[in-house]
């Protein structure tokens, strides 16, 4: 079972909320999000309800301010915890929208894509195993994109406005 704890201000200070499941609307809650206890699980965190808007990977510990969790202001409306997976990851990227043009499969952390993939940009992808967070710039910085088991036939499926990806790494469930 997981918790977080979200607080008004920053240093874990003023009205808080503390969660312990999927909350697809924060808003009734806390107007602002300046900084986040994580007590147990994995969470994707939304900047807007119902799971939408930019998103945030927070496990097990204590996140002082929003640029902690690279943050871009102190807006988180909904949370889900990510599912415990214990499977063989593998997800495939591809050049190309539909699964087109040069592919590569991977199973372990990518921290720079162009170095791996030879492309700064991924049109679409495949994750066959496991839950995947992708990143827009290499060393897993910039915006964040989860990404579940399932097929992802262009960069708006998973809720990117372009196909920059410079990073990506498997979510593993921290205790």
């Amino acid at each position: 079972m997981g918790k977080i704890t979200f607080y008004e201000d920053r240093n874990f200070q003023g009205r808080s909320y503390e969660c312990s499941s999927d909350c697809q609307d924060l808003s009734s809650y806390f107007r602002r999000c300046n900084s986040i206890k994580v007590g147990n699980g994995d969470w994707i965190l939304y900047e807007q309800p119902n799971y939408r808007g930019h998103q945030y990977y927070l496990h097990r510990g204590e996140y002082p301010d929003f640029q902690q969790w690279m943050g871009y202001n102190d807006s988180i409306r909904s949370c889900q915890m990510s599912p415990q997976y214990q499977g063989t990851f593998r997800v495939r990227v591809y050049e190309r929208e539909d699964f087109k043009g040069h592919m590569m499969e991977y199973s372990a952390d990518c921290s720079n894509v162009f170095d791996s993939f030879g492309f700064h940009e991924i049109y679409s992808a495949d994750v066959q195993g496991g839950y995947w967070m992708f990143y827009e710039e290499p060393n897993y910085r910039g915006h964040q994109y989860y990404l579940r088991p399932g097929e992802y036939r262009r960069y708006t499926d998973w809720g990117a406005s372009s196909p920059r990806v410079g990073s990506f790494r498997r979510v593993h469930y921290y205790y």
